[in-house]
């Protein structure tokens, strides 16, 4: 199973859910901030209200309660919608809420996250929301099921992807073998093998490379020399593309420069006149 998000393209986003540890501790602190603000608004506006109005102490316990509940949906939706996902706690703890297809999360998702957090986080302490969450595989809290989000993590803990380096023994056969275009899945597949190997186990990491050079070598011509490893294959064939690549778009970019200069000479090749 692979972390991250499979667009249109058939691009992988690195968006590995946030533990739930890290989604904690950013509500924790959304909690604190949300608390202070609450506190602050009730006493300042409480107190200005009961010395400019002439109300019952009843009366002035449901304004607080009403106002404190606007502001318990109203801060969080407005802070998510502006932020893009982004509350001060999940900004602290280096994560974000997106959408279940990578995107930004709008008014209506806050929206339902909020109302929903009102019955799952203030009301039980944040007890079903734990629950919940333990149970999901990307941590997902009854809010984020009905709303179709999920937090990421954006900063910290990505491991380090192994670079493809072409083998000094495959040089001079990559250089002169005729090389097709790969499909974008299995070339993003053998990349991201290449970029994980050290890190799974000997026998899947020998099937999937052995899976993979069977099925890039009918886009190669000729053939790898005899005895080659699969994987070194594998960064030959990806190491040239690479450089391929590279060449043609030099090559766009110097003959995009010249047909500019053409467009600013004059007619019939004459030289432009002298400033």
């Amino acid at each position: 199973m692979q972390d991250g998000i499979v667009i249109g393209e058939g691009v992988v986003l690195d968006a590995r859910p946030a533990s739930f540890i890290t989604r904690a501790m950013g509500a924790m602190l959304d909690f604190i901030v949300l608390g202070v603000v609450i506190g602050i608004a009730a006493g300042v506006g409480g107190l200005w209200f009961l010395e400019t109005a002439s109300v019952s102490e009843d009366a002035a316990l449901i304004i607080w309660a009403v106002a404190s509940a606007v502001v318990v949906v109203g801060v969080p939706v407005t802070v998510e919608t502006l932020s893009r996902g982004r509350s001060v706690g999940k900004l602290a703890c280096g994560i974000r809420v997106v959408r279940d297809d990578g995107g930004p999360v709008r008014f209506r998702h806050a929206l339902v996250r909020a109302l929903i957090g009102i019955f799952e986080l203030w009301l039980t302490f944040g007890g079903i929301a734990a629950v919940v969450s333990l149970a999901n595989a990307k941590g997902k809290r009854l809010g984020d099921l009905a709303a179709g989000t999920y937090a990421v993590r954006v900063r910290g803990g990505r491991p380090p992807s192994a670079p493809v380096v072409m083998p000094q023994s495959l040089a001079a056969w990559a250089h002169t073998a005729d090389m097709r275009r790969l499909p974008d899945g299995l070339a993003l597949a053998a990349r991201q093998l290449l970029g994980r190997a050290a890190r799974l186990a000997p026998e899947s990491r020998a099937q999937l490379a052995d899976d993979l050079a069977g099925r890039i070598e009918p886009y190669v011509a000729p053939g790898p020399p005899p005895g080659t490893h699969p994987e070194a294959f594998l960064h030959a064939v990806l190491a040239e593309r690479r450089e391929r690549e590279l060449e043609a778009g030099r090559r766009d970019r110097r003959r995009a420069q010249e047909q500019a200069e053409l467009l600013h000479r004059l007619p019939f090749a004459v030289a432009d006149p002298p400033r």
